[in-house]
């Protein structure tokens, strides 16, 4: 298993491009590969989870040029198509992968089973499954089909008004592509806005999506045709680098068509509330998701509450976020964020545990953690990364500023999200 040895090191420069944005690439694929025509997509991201994606669908008739590369070709077979796969789908890591695609195969006319690997498999799928019987679906699993592996025979579905207890793009973005399927409309109703980029992504291919607050909903059996999409920069992956400079004395970095979704920018809220040296530069629009070039400089930040609304537009960056409150001058309190507790890990127990190995003095929370700051890292210890790329990368940025060597252990999960993440990290 690959292994991490950061030395500290000042004054990071230069101007790098992250990779695509791995909930736009992932969903690039399953819309394209339902509408009619072709359907080309740039600046995919090559990481495990969206190539897992790519490979589903491949399974089951959707061919693909150029499998692998960041500018790939989908040759959609429109939204009745779709074949019956003849082995199980593995979609590895990927929980955006197996619930979205719940969506998909509860309205099918076949039978398939999906299964992930160990983490996967721990990750609690009934927030979909049970809305979905609802729909009328035929899912079962362990654990009352919460846990996968999930088998699922294809239903006609019923149109659905969902009031989600939670505010998760994943859930959405499920009943929405089970209701592609549906008779009638189906809608979704949120407590706070998650993120919308599947909503954007539909109207763009051709369906009838309408918004309404927190209310969206989408027609069945629209008829989609295949597009030009342009994947940006994904935010949730340029945040290590981002916060990396600001931490880091002597930095100035610039990052390429970043995407500022709005439903995805609570970084940069809670940066500029931070006083985070940032500018955004040459703001424009790229198939309906706003794009812009980032320059950051070394910042003093102070510290802020992170709660509320604005957990759903930055819940993956979080970890990053808990690494840059070691360094903000006062307390940082992160709460209502119980979610992070099911991602790939219990990423609130694991950043407590590692950045505790690394000298940091930060309390625990059920639903967060507070931390004093700013704060000396210590380093000189062995850390583990969970198998999760977000902990795995967030405890890089932190070894950085560290005052000896840090060693991050099973670091190979960063290739599901951040291929080149190494590479990056040594050019600046």
């Amino acid at each position: 298993m690959m292994e991490l040895k950061i030395k500290p090191k000042s004054g990071l420069k230069g101007q790098i491009k992250v990779p695509g944005d791995k909930s736009i690439s992932h969903r690039s694929v399953m819309i394209g590969s339902l509408a009619r025509g072709k359907t080309r997509i740039s600046g995919f991201l090559t990481g495990e989870d969206c190539l897992n994606t790519l490979r589903a669908f491949q399974q089951m008739g959707v061919e693909v040029e150029n499998f692998g590369a960041e500018e790939i070709v989908i040759k959609g077979v429109g939204l009745e198509g779709l074949s019956e796969p003849e082995s199980v789908l593995d979609l590895g890591n990927s929980g955006t992968a197996m619930r979205l695609l719940l969506g998909i195969l509860a309205g099918q006319d076949f039978y398939s089973v999906l299964t992930g690997d160990e983490s996967l498999n721990q990750r609690p799928m009934a927030r979909v499954t049970d809305p979905l019987s609802e729909m009328g679906a035929k899912i079962w699993g362990r654990d009352n089909a919460n846990l996968a592996p999930l088998t699922v025979i294809g239903q006609q579905l019923s149109s659905f008004s969902y009031n989600s207890p939670v505010a998760s793009a994943q859930v959405k973005s499920c009943i929405l592509l089970a209701g592609l399927y549906a008779q009638g409309v189906t809608r979704v109703i949120e407590p706070a806005q998650s993120r919308d980029h599947t909503e954007r992504m539909l109207e763009y291919f051709g369906a009838e999506v309408e918004v309404d607050g927190l209310e969206v909903s989408v027609k069945a059996k629209p008829k989609l045709e295949g597009q030009e999409v342009v994947v940006p920069s994904d935010i949730s992956s340029a945040a290590f680098f981002i916060v990396a400079a600001l931490i880091n004395s002597d930095s100035e970095l610039v990052l390429s068509n970043v995407g500022l979704n709005p439903t995805r920018d609570g970084l940069l809220e809670i940066l500029t509330k931070m006083e985070a040296d940032y500018e955004l530069l040459e703001q424009r629009l790229v198939n309906q998701e706003p794009i812009a070039d980032l320059k950051v400089n070394s910042s003093p930040l102070k510290a802020v509450e992170i709660g509320g609304a604005v957990i759903p537009k930055l819940i993956d960056e979080i970890p990053i976020l808990a690494v840059a409150a070691t360094q903000a001058e006062g307390t940082t309190v992160i709460k209502d964020a119980e979610e992070l507790r099911v991602k790939e890990t219990d990423r609130i127990s694991a950043m407590v545990k590692e950045l505790r190995k690394l000298g940091v003095e930060i309390e625990e929370r059920e639903d967060g953690m507070i931390i004093e700051g700013p704060q000396k890292i210590k380093g000189g210890a062995e850390c583990r990364s969970y198998g999760d790329h977000r902990i795995a990368m967030s405890l890089a940025v932190a070894a950085l500023i560290a005052e000896e060597e840090v060693v991050i252990k099973n670091c190979d999960c960063i290739k599901t999200s951040f291929p080149n993440f190494t590479d990056l990290l040594e050019q600046i």
